[in-house]
């Protein structure tokens, strides 16, 4: 449902995003990541993360579930963007950070634990995974997309079911994108412990 909605509203998508200042975010993730780090920017969206991690001298992976959103991405980021489901993530120990900016808020909740542990396992010992969603509880559909939406004690029982992902840090935020800073984001740091 959610991959139907960004491939008829890829461009406007892209418009509504590519331009969010986030660099209060990139800083706080990439404070924690050894340098120089390779990132994976997980659910790319416009590639708006991808390309400001290549210019902070990140090696950097992308990938996004729409075909659109790929193409533009590309364009965007200079550089190959992998058309690819969270479910059909397979890296192991690959990455020293993961970028999972309001993208993992699609995959359904009972799909989540498994897609966590699949984040988990593409991270190096020690790397850091970024994740945001929309605050709150439950799985809800809105304008043809699907949501998870979690707050603090979501999350923890999701970790619950998750092997090897400690918190680091978990904090909520207004969204960044102008006109709409009333909207609240929970915001989580996560290691993998091993």
């Amino acid at each position: 449902m959610s991959i139907d909605y960004y491939q008829n509203h890829a461009a406007t998508f892209f418009d509504d995003t590519v331009d969010v200042d986030m660099a209060p975010l990139h800083r706080r993730f990439l404070s924690l990541l050894r340098n120089p780090a390779h990132v994976l920017d997980a659910g790319c969206g416009s590639g708006r993360d991808a390309l400001a991690f290549a210019t902070l001298d990140c090696a950097v992976t992308a990938f996004d579930a729409s075909p659109a959103l790929v193409e533009l991405a590309e364009q965007h980021c200079g550089q190959p963007v992998q058309c690819l489901r969270f479910q059909d993530v397979t890296w192991q120990s690959e990455f020293d950070g993961i970028w999972a900016c309001a993208s993992l808020l699609h995959v359904s909740e009972p799909e989540l634990p498994e897609v966590m542990q699949r984040m988990r396992d593409a991270l190096k010992p020690r790397g850091i995974l970024y994740a945001s969603f929309k605050y709150g509880r439950g799985e809800r559909e809105h304008h043809g997309r699907r949501f998870t939406d979690l707050d603090e004690p979501g999350l923890a029982a999701l970790l619950r079911q998750v092997t090897g992902l400690e918190e680091v840090e978990t904090w909520t935020t207004g969204d960044r994108r102008p006109g709409r800073e009333s909207e609240r984001w929970l915001n989580t740091l996560l290691r993998r412990t091993d």
